[in-house]
């Protein structure tokens, strides 16, 4: 395996005109004439940097399609900030997300490795942006150049596109600011864990900046080969560029880059055995046991290129577009764990025990994204439009992997692409608009519609080709007495076509399709520095499907629901004390089951005892508490607990669950439920700084990520400390 760690910057030849613009903007000034910056619509209130969040509660998110704060938001909204990121010292995204309830972990489901979550009892795997635009590609993303991360609970097809029943996870990016400000980590840890990063801002002229952002990291696991003593690993750099040109004036123009390399050796994790993860086989496998060696790899680059011109008309008016171009490549080679049974033959030294998952993924998108906002009074009442048009353009490879020593078990290499195993090429359309409405004073009604439009060409003998139009809805009403008070319900849907995410069936099925209604209220105490949010909620989700890239896939359910109640504090308790906390209950079941048909209108159905049994991956109660207190002004501690209940690992799709039901009742795989513990202590001066992180501080076991369809399960890492120092300059 050949590993390249020479990070490259490739030109995107769509942004040369974009990078031109921002180029003459940044350098039109002179001695003469200056840039008018536009003090009497007050632009620069609007910027990120303006708008800094109080520690770890969010004052901005743009989920909605334009600045606002959470709490004005008429959806369930958590925001993860950099600063709550920073004290836990979390570097991907799939850490970050550890502080959202109500969300579990799949693990490397087949073609679905990479970053792969559920939400509210959904997959999101659809659902992932990068700075609201689509990220749906299969790679393991990282949180080095993030601001924030929000999650807009439930059905949101109205906002996004084309998506799952769960929610949106977008993540936003670092951006160019008008200040001098330069930050680097350096850290170490057990288990092999180093990490440096780098954070330098520039300031170029009075309405230009250049900022740059870098990160490489390593860490490995508690797991090991009991053969060969190889371990798990993680090893991922990252650079990201952002230059502004215009800011805070009438024209704003962003350049952003950002490519990322992971250079891992992956874990398909431990068998279960007798429905419970197998932790004590007589052979000696245990949860430590690592089934993989260091031969095998999960290798990618990804390239993200994004242009942003934003053209403010007024305080309340302005158009914004986005242009990006992005690629992402990956291969990977995993090692499965050997046959089930009670003693599974052990890990060898050429891996031969244990079926092997190896291909290749070559996937490109040029997007589009054109939103006008504006706000006007109408007829006595108040109106606050967004309207806009996206285009999105997809083509994707999938490829097997050669076998370059079959006679020995296994020996692939990244390189040694193989035959084809399917392709598409997609264009994506969509125009939507949205309105919001105070018709008397305090309250404001919301509606919105939006229409989609895919043609795809598919490399598939059953389906080569795909056209569809889905329209979607989104409406609310709230209620907002002060500004300290929101109370709220709302109803919003999503849809997912037969072939969206290549899920494509023998013959054409209806679409996935799901409806969310919520009710909900968001205080503000301790004047505005403690935020609380409360959501009860409902969604229903019809024709659920789940697979990877262009396989025939199967219906796992024709109806399945997920009712909840979430609860979240983020903010100040005091002025030393802040929290970030929120506890989820979720009733997640299936109401109907899978009603498949094959080629010659073929009907086979699954188990119907599944019928009203708790859905997969779906824990009834997810807990997670972080908090810290200032002892001094130079000292700190804190920590936090990440609980999730019992969680089934089953397929719904099957025609005879045979003995999952023991008795009459129903027993399936399942991981135990968990709480971790973490801890911190930091000692913080002006210019520099030095942090303990504790990391599952009672060295638990506990599997933190389920194989959707069952069978296999994660063990999350054990005890693990970190030192960190940073300084500032």
């Amino acid at each position: 395996m050949i590993k390249n760690n020479t990070l490259r910057m490739r030109p995107i030849a769509v942004m040369v005109s974009l990078l031109s613009l921002g180029a003459q903007m940044a350098h039109a000034e002179t001695e003469d004439q200056k840039p008018q910056a536009m003090s009497e619509v007050n632009v620069k209130s609007q910027r990120t940097q303006d708008l800094p969040n109080k520690g770890y509660q969010a004052t901005k998110t743009r989920v909605g399609k334009t600045y606002q704060d959470p709490q004005d938001v008429p959806q369930a909204v958590t925001t993860l900030t950099k600063e709550l990121l920073h004290d836990q010292q979390v570097g991907s995204l799939r850490e970050a997300l550890r502080n959202v309830v109500g969300l579990s972990f799949n693990a490397a489901e087949g073609g679905r490795a990479g970053d792969n979550f559920n939400l509210r009892g959904f997959y999101t795997f659809g659902d992932i942006y990068l700075d609201n635009m689509r990220d749906t590609a299969q790679y393991n993303r990282e949180t080095f150049n993030l601001e924030q991360v929000d999650v807009l609970r439930g059905s949101a097809a109205m906002l996004f596109g084309r998506g799952q029943a769960g929610g949106v996870i977008n993540q936003v990016s670092k951006m160019a600011e008008l200040r001098d400000k330069n930050t680097i980590t350096g850290s170490a840890g057990e288990y092999d864990y180093h990490q440096f990063t780098g954070d330098f801002n520039k300031q170029l002229t009075e309405t230009a900046a250049i900022r740059v952002n870098v990160m490489d990291r390593h860490d490995e696991t508690y797991r090991k080969n009991p053969t060969t003593g190889d371990r798990p690993e993680f090893d991922r750099k990252g650079i990201a560029v952002s230059f502004g040109a215009g800011i805070g004036t009438e024209n704003e123009f962003y350049l952003n880059h950002i490519y990322t390399q992971t250079r891992d050796v992956p874990d398909f994790g431990i068998r279960f055995i007798a429905t419970h993860p197998q932790n004590n086989a007589p052979n000696g496998a245990s949860d430590r046991t690592f089934w993989g060696a260091s031969n095998n790899f999960d290798d990618s680059d990804t390239r993200v290129t994004t242009g942003i011109f934003t053209h403010k008309f007024t305080e309340d008016t302005q158009l914004r577009t986005q242009l990006r171009s992005a690629t992402y490549n990956r291969a990977y080679w995993a090692k499965l764990p050997g046959p089930g049974g009670v003693s599974p033959a052990l890990p060898t030294v050429n891996s031969s025990v244990g079926q092997n998952q190896a291909r290749y993924l070559n996937y490109n998108t040029v997007n589009l994204q054109s939103d006008f906002s504006t706000k006007f009074d109408l007829a006595g009442m108040k109106h606050a439009v967004v309207t806009g048009v996206e285009w999105l353009k997809e083509d994707s490879v999938r490829r097997q992997l050669v076998d370059l020593d079959p006679t020995a078990g296994a020996l692939y290499e990244r390189h040694a692409k193989g035959n084809l195993q399917n392709a598409f090429n997609a264009d994506n359309y969509a125009v939507y608009a949205q309105d919001s409405v105070e018709f008397i004073p305090n309250w404001t009604v919301l509606a919105g519609i939006r229409r989609d439009e895919l043609h795809a060409r598919y490399t598939s003998a059953t389906s080569p080709k795909l056209s569809y139009g889905e329209y979607s809805y989104r409406s609310g009403l709230s209620w907002q007495p002060t500004p300290d008070k929101h109370y709220y319900a709302t109803w919003s849907d999503s849809f997912s076509p037969t072939a969206d995410l290549y899920q494509l069936t023998a013959v054409p099925q209806d679409p996935e399709r799901s409806k969310t209604v919520e009710v909900g209220s968001k205080w503000l105490f301790n004047d505005g520095d403690l935020a609380v949010r409360t959501a009860l909620f409902t969604t229903t989700k019809n024709w659920e499907r789940n697979s990877d890239l262009e396989a025939t896939s199967a219906i796992l359910t024709r109806r399945r629901r997920t009712n909840g109640i979430e609860f979240e504090v983020t903010g100040k308790v005091t002025d030393r004390w802040d929290v970030f906390a929120g506890v989820a209950f979720l009733d997640a079941r299936v109401i109907k089951a899978a009603q498949n048909v094959a080629a010659g209108n073929i009907y086979s159905y699954a188990d119907q005892r599944v019928e009203g049994q708790r859905a997969r991956n779906t824990p009834i109660a997810t807990l997670n508490i972080w908090t810290t207190y200032a002892l001094t002004d130079a000292w700190k501690i804190g920590g936090g607990v990440e609980a999730k209940g019992e969680r089934y690992a089953y397929n719904p799709n099957s025609a005879n669950l045979g003995g999952q039901f023991v008795g009459g009742h129903f027993n399936p795989n399942s991981a135990p439920g968990y709480a971790r513990v973490d801890l911190m202590a930091a000692y913080e001066q002006p210019k520099w700084a030095v942090r303990l992180n504790v990391k599952n501080l009672l060295n638990k076991e506990y599997y933190d990520a389920v194989y959707d369809n069952g069978g296999l399960v994660t063990p999350g890492n054990r005890r693990q400390a970190i030192v960190t120092t940073e300084y500032k300059f």
